[in-house]
């Protein structure tokens, strides 16, 4: 068993990304003024019209459309973030996010040719050479990346995931001009949002710097392999990477065969119950994220196949959330709470507190023994009910809101606009997030990939597992707990 703040994780490079040319940056900045004028006009008139009848500004809700739509027009990079915003309802407000829960991670097709090439100089060999079969028509085209199935020189089918074309430099530059395009969000929508983009933005370059080199993902699947089957849970299928054809740019690796778990008709014609199988991922989550800290960091349902043999596949690694040691103990103390450790609630409330400062105290007017009533009143009925009868969306957001409500005061509006016009590049974006008051002033990648899973637990939760809590096997996380690093 490894100690706290030593994770048994795979090891992650995140990509250096290219150095735009200022040719390069005015020609994708272009696409984006273009964008950005078809969409954002009719608000910014709207906008105007409000300001000089005395109204002040716009809600975020209605920015939030014209802003989706203008990231399914740019695609790739901006995709990903219009995703980020849809998983922070905490950060945003539940309108904004759930107008972009339409963002959809789906590319733009890719001409085969081009894939082929990236693949032959990723792989250092000719396609062939590598491949006795590999089908032109995609089974899978996100954002960044693009699948196809192939056949190996000695029959076993595989899923080649190769990365678009180009990705790595549009990447940079989006993530370059997006900044002025959130000093435009910071302007026009006011303190919350404008500190909650600048940290998404912040978060999507680490996000989008470990995608973008896919041994990342190969070593991903090849160490939560071995964690699964150790952890005993046989039922569950991480796909088998295939190294040497695997490089930065591309991954080859089993090819698992299945319908998505939440394809009803589809899993009905295959004759097997989910609900067992999205139990026992319920089990692998909280065995890794207890035990080591790690787990898959975008486990929806459409990642989660429900194979032909009547096992659970789990595919698309390329997001695994890692979280630091403080937040680690935190999970670990969580669970001591809800298990019947009455001393763990005091520790609750001081973490809470320690992220996000005192202002979650103001928003809510609580002392701090007021403050632990309140969040065990929230926290211990979601965890415990059936899914059916709770809400961890509402669990999640309840200390947020307030806090965010607090630091986002009329008092401090013209203090954000002067930071907002100072925002210059993405190094100083963190520092800036921090003097805008945005709500996570310590936001790390691990804890808001941890949030945004229990999102996802909720809804297949309430799809197949209306009657159950999230911690209903009592025994089996009370042996995982006691046994967890401190």
């Amino acid at each position: 068993m490894t100690a706290v703040g030593e994770p048994d994780v795979p090891r992650v490079h995140r990509r250096q990304l290219p150095a735009p040319t200022p040719g390069q940056l005015v020609a994708r900045g272009a696409e984006i003024g273009l964008a950005g004028a078809r969409r954002m006009t009719p608000l910014l008139l709207r906008q105007a019209a409000e300001l000089r009848r005395g109204r002040g500004l716009l809600s975020p809700a209605v920015a939030a459309r014209p802003l989706r739509c203008m990231c399914e027009d740019l695609g790739a990079t901006f995709m990903k973030f219009g995703q980020l915003v849809a998983s922070s309802p905490g950060l945003v407000g539940e309108e904004v996010a759930g107008e972009f829960r339409a963002v959809l991670d789906t590319g733009a097709p890719v001409p085969f040719d081009a894939v082929c090439r990236s693949i032959e100089s990723g792989l250092g060999m000719e396609l062939g050479e590598a491949y006795r079969e590999l089908d032109p028509e995609p089974i899978g085209r996100a954002s960044i990346a693009v699948v196809y199935r192939g056949v190996l020189h000695d029959g076993r089918e595989v899923a080649v995931k190769a990365l678009r074309p180009g990705i790595a430099l549009q990447a940079a530059a989006d993530l370059r001009l997006m900044v002025p395009l959130a000093q435009l969000v910071a302007k026009e929508t006011g303190e919350q949002v404008a500190g909650s983009v600048l940290q998404l933005l912040d978060g999507l370059g680490q996000q989008l710097g470990e995608e973008l080199d896919l041994r990342n993902e190969a070593r991903a699947l090849a160490h939560f392999r071995t964690m699964i089957a150790g952890a005993g849970l046989g039922r569950i299928v991480v796909p088998e990477p295939y190294p040497a054809l695997s490089s930065q740019n591309v991954l080859t690796m089993e090819l698992l065969h299945g319908v998505a778990i939440d394809d009803l008709a589809a899993a009905s014609r295959l004759g097997y119950d989910p609900a067992p199988l999205v139990e026992e991922v319920v089990r692998a989550f909280f065995t890794t994220t207890v035990r080591w800290g790690a787990f898959h960091g975008d486990l929806h349902a459409g990642n989660m196949l429900l194979l032909h043999d009547g096992r659970l596949g789990i595919i698309d690694w390329g997001i695994v959330g890692r979280l630091d040691p403080d937040t680690h103990r935190f999970v670990i103390r969580l669970l001591d709470a809800v298990l019947g450790d009455e001393a763990a609630w005091p520790d609750i409330t001081a973490h809470l507190t320690r992220v996000y400062g005192q202002a979650i105290q103001v928003g809510l007017g609580l002392s701090d023994a007021e403050l632990t009533t309140f969040l065990r009143g929230i926290v211990e009925p979601a965890l415990t009910r059936p899914f059916g009868q709770v809400s961890l969306a509402a669990m999640l957001e309840a200390p947020l809101v307030p806090a965010a409500k607090a630091r986002g005061a009329a008092a401090h509006e013209r203090r954000l606009r002067t930071v907002a016009r100072r925002v210059r590049t993405n190094r100083r974006m963190r520092r800036i997030a921090d003097e805008a008051g945005g709500i996570m002033s310590e936001f790390t990648r691990g804890t808001f990939l941890l949030a945004k899973q229990f999102m996802y637990f909720e809804r297949y939760g309430k799809l197949f597992l209306a009657d159950r809590p999230i911690l209903a096997d009592r025994a089996f996380l009370g042996e995982l707990v006691a046994a967890a690093p401190r």
